[in-house]
């Protein structure tokens, strides 16, 4: 059994794309502004483990790979609890960035069947953590300018 999802969301900060860019590779310091990420291992140049919760009570543990770590698209493969890609896209707006966040996984097991009746509240778990992410990368960026 396996189910898919395709999330994406879309933001600006005052931040220029090298700094977003810069923010947004250095997944070891995730926990320090994404709320949702509890945890970060790397495991080589371009690989991290990473343990991630929102609402729910359910840990995801997954590996991410880099793909693209030249912005303006950066982009990890997932594997894990989730299958897919993760990408951000980093578009110079008016004196910040706009990021646009693209992700594309399929879960199995328990996850997937949950997905049959849950995929509402799956999907508004997954906002929460988006949300998390978008405010805490603009506090992030917000340090580094001052």
């Amino acid at each position: 059994m396996q189910a898919s999802y395709s999330f994406s969301a879309s933001w600006v900060t005052a931040a220029q794309v090298p700094d977003v860019a810069e923010t947004v590779l250095d997944l070891e310091h995730y926990p320090e502004w994404w709320p949702q990420v509890r945890a970060v291992a790397k495991l080589g140049p371009d690989t991290a483990r990473v343990l991630v919760r929102s609402a729910l009570p359910y840990t995801l543990d997954l590996v991410l790979d880099a793909v693209s770590r030249e912005a303006p698209v950066l982009e990890v493969a997932v594997s894990g609890d989730l299958a897919g890609w993760v990408r951000w896209t980093l578009v110079p707006t008016g004196g910040g960035t706009r990021t646009d966040f693209t992700q594309e996984v399929s879960v199995t097991g328990a996850l997937a069947a949950a997905s049959y009746v849950a995929r509402p509240l799956l999907r508004w778990n997954h906002h929460r953590m988006m949300r998390g992410c978008e405010d805490g990368l603009r506090r992030r960026l917000a340090r580094q300018d001052a």
